[in-house]
């Protein structure tokens, strides 16, 4: 006893004497990471990325002139500077290059954005089919004529969303299409420091969106396109595997081997959200993974049974390339978004690490995949996708080492069952504060639902996908098609029973801005150190933490254009209106509320009849007007120093006793929130003047493409 007590107190000396020479000497410590540069390089990139997202201003010739000099005297201090700067050389080298990857990427991608609302003929070619938040198609076309428009101001791609008759359309990639549209800019931010769909847009293209309730008529058939070679195949695989399969089943199989993700409704998607089960239909390093290892272990037990040959080939090496080259084809037919490239760099690496007889499944090989996709698209760093891929594939990796330290101490009937769910747990709680910041909920059984779920994946879906693939040349498809769709069925399945049960979802509040970045950086950070400085990250993170739990809502909130108010009470948001939903819905969504904006409307709050609601805020009245009787009702709202918010311009030169917001004033500030201490944040100023903010050409519209449609519907964003 007493000899396990002495070793006891020395384990405990000796940690107490490693922190010590950690926080006496930091130069040695920075010294010795300076090894492990490649693992912090892109915790630099990423950080000047995300400077370059934050400015409130479109970075110029002074400040990229800066970054270069910054990089050139980084690398200077590589060459000749002392080893402990070594590090931080390369953290401030990578986080300007990260800058002018991002500045280079946002130019790069500069096309025209239709500056005004436009009503008339649309014609273009079908590049893009999805499905809105309202469960309608969409199709995005390029080579768009839109009549009467100057050539500076006609997007490159414009997004609409088909209503009425148009949903009768069978839309294939290359169709030429022409209708009548609804066209308007990328929509502003909801309100200050909200989701900004502008940069999205700009990023992908888009110039304006809109819907359409006329017919859509095709007036040119697919042209023979490389370039859309891939999304037409994608979207012919799709429709025969929903043919076959049929239903939700159908539509959920066609989204796990293509991609495409059209057929799937709004409510299993809501559900799929609900239970946790959504990454399934996005195709990650989850199904990348299945998929290459199914082919590289069925080839290579194939290969053994052969025989003779078997010793002489190199069948593990035979197996790898063709898993390569699988998962290359499934790259290219899913059409290779975010978390499929890095799942496919991933899996690329590893393999290729079996053809070089070398070992790859590392943190490096995430550092590496990390930096080539923040250097071809550093927007990518602003989506939940791409933060949720490499933060669950990161503590993934960090629980492989104690794994196979400890694994072989469990009874060998147990091990795939804990293995699973230490898997599902890890990277549900690696994930689950970026997924609650962007979408504000958390699912409370998501580990039960991937429990259920993603075994089937596994050993039943990815694997009856493959051989149907294989067998699809021969007309023999059929019976994989049947026993992947069983399997989709299943997860269906799990995902109603778990979306079902009672508090299967938690509703939290938005962060503030500054939450995510640090929490990542802390991570990262906390991660790749060591001692008393990776405590301190450990304690930076849990301030980002209490920053989120503390930040307040605002006490009043003002919809671009003055179409909703929202006041917050003892219960919650109260709405002025119910719709325009959209916006209802992100405020509600950014407060952790879970109401409809029905029942945020019948909260006490606002009274009075439709178009003239009033409200009581800080002692003062405020009304909202809104409707064609809004102008009848201005002169008599706008007295005794109420708060007015208009929905449309007030006459030129109106004077009342009153603090008037109407169309005109709020198209220059944007959305505004009202802070419970008096203080006024406008959605335009904290936006900056950038690129997709203020794009450069022509703002003056021809008055006959003006006239907005007065009752727009859902879904046309």
């Amino acid at each position: 006893m007493a000899q396990a007590s002495a070793v006891h107190r020395d384990g405990i000396r000796r940690r107490f004497s490693g922190l010590w020479r950690g926080l006496a000497d930091p130069l040695a410590a920075l010294d010795r990471a300076q090894l492990d540069w490649v693992l912090w390089a892109p915790l630099g990139l990423g950080t000047g990325v995300g400077v370059y997202f934050a400015l409130p201003f479109e970075p110029g010739v002074p400040v990229l002139a800066a970054a270069v000099a910054v990089i050139v005297g980084a690398v200077g201090v590589w060459r000749r500077g002392p080893g402990f700067l070594h590090l931080p050389a390369t953290l401030v080298l990578m986080a300007a290059l990260g800058l002018l990857a991002a500045s280079w990427r946002a130019h790069s991608v500069a096309a025209p954005v239709l500056p005004f609302n436009y009503y008339g003929p649309v014609e273009g070619r079908i590049i893009g089919i999805d499905r809105s938040a309202r469960d309608v198609i969409r199709l995005t076309l390029d080579q768009v004529r839109l009549t009467r428009v100057a050539p500076e101001i006609l997007p490159a791609r414009v997004r609409i969303a088909l209503h009425g008759e148009s949903t009768g359309l069978a839309p294939e990639p290359g169709l030429r299409v022409a209708t009548t549209a609804h066209l308007s800019p990328p929509a502003e931010p909801i309100a200050p420091g909200a989701w900004d769909f502008r940069r999205n847009a700009w990023f992908s293209g888009l110039g304006a969106l809109g819907y359409t309730r006329s017919p859509v008529v095709v007036i040119a058939p697919p042209e023979q396109d490389w370039g859309l070679a891939a999304h037409r195949a994608r979207m012919r695989l799709s429709a025969a595997m929903q043919d076959r399969i049929g239903g939700q089943a159908g539509a959920v199989a066609a989204a796990l081997m293509t991609g495409d993700r059209s057929g799937i409704s709004e409510a299993t998607n809501a559900t799929l959200r609900a239970s946790n089960l959504y990454h399934i239909v996005s195709i990650s390093g989850l199904h990348m993974g299945m998929l290459a290892g199914f082919v590289f272990g069925a080839l290579r037990w194939g290969l053994a049974l052969i025989g003779p040959f078997a010793l002489i080939w190199p069948t593990k090496k035979i197996a790898a390339a063709v898993a390569l080259a699988a998962s290359t084809a499934y790259l290219w037919v899913s059409g290779g978004d975010i978390a499929t490239q890095r799942a496919w760099i991933m899996t690329a690496v590893m393999l290729l690490a079996i053809l070089v007889d070398r070992r790859a499944l590392s943190l490096h090989t995430v550092a590496l995949a990390a930096i080539f996709l923040l250097f071809l698209w550093p927007e990518a760093l602003t989506g939940p996708g791409f933060q949720m891929s490499f933060a669950a594939t990161v503590a993934l990796i960090l629980m492989a080492a104690p794994w196979a330290a400890h694994y072989h101490r469990l009874p060998v009937v147990l091990r795939p069952v804990i293995m699973l769910v230490l898997t599902s747990l890890i990277a549900g709680l690696a994930t689950a504060p970026i997924a609650a910041a962007h979408f504000g909920r958390m699912s409370q059984y998501g580990m039960l639902a991937n429990l259920l779920a993603v075994p089937v994946m596994g050993i039943v879906v990815m694997p009856a996908g493959v051989l149907a693939a294989v067998l699809a040349p021969l007309g023999l498809a059929g019976p994989a098609l049947w026993l992947m769709g069983l399997g989709t069925d299943w997860v269906l399945a799990v995902a109603d029973f778990v979306a079902g049960l009672a508090g299967a979802q938690t509703f939290l509040p938005a962060p503030p801005g500054w939450v995510l970045p640090v929490l990542a950086l802390a991570a990262g950070a906390a991660v790749l150190s060591r001692g008393a400085f990776r405590a301190a990250m450990l304690a930076l993170a849990l301030v980002a933490f209490a920053g989120w739990g503390l930040a307040p809502r605002p006490a009043l909130l003002i919809a671009p254009g003055g179409a909703l108010v929202g006041l917050m009470t003892p219960e919650g948001r109260a709405l002025s209106k119910a719709a325009p939903s959209f916006t209802a819905e992100g405020w509600l969504e950014a407060d952790g509320d879970a109401v409809t904006p029905k029942e945020a409307m019948a909260r006490a709050g606002f009274s009075g009849k439709r178009g003239v609601r009033q409200a009581d805020w800080q002692g003062r009245r405020l009304v909202h007007l809104s409707g064609k009787a809004a102008l009848d009702n201005l002169e008599n709202a706008c007295r005794d120093g109420a708060l007015v918010v208009l929905d449309t311009a007030a006459p030129r030169g109106f004077t009342g006793d009153c603090r008037l917001y109407d169309r005109r004033s709020l198209a220059r500030t944007g959305a505004l929130s009202f802070e419970v201490s008096g203080q006024i944040r406008r959605a335009r100023e904290e936006a900056g003047q950038r690129l997709w903010t203020d794009p450069p050409q022509r703002k003056t519209p021809p008055e006959d493409r003006t006239a907005p449609d007065p009752d727009p519907p859902e879904g046309a964003q």
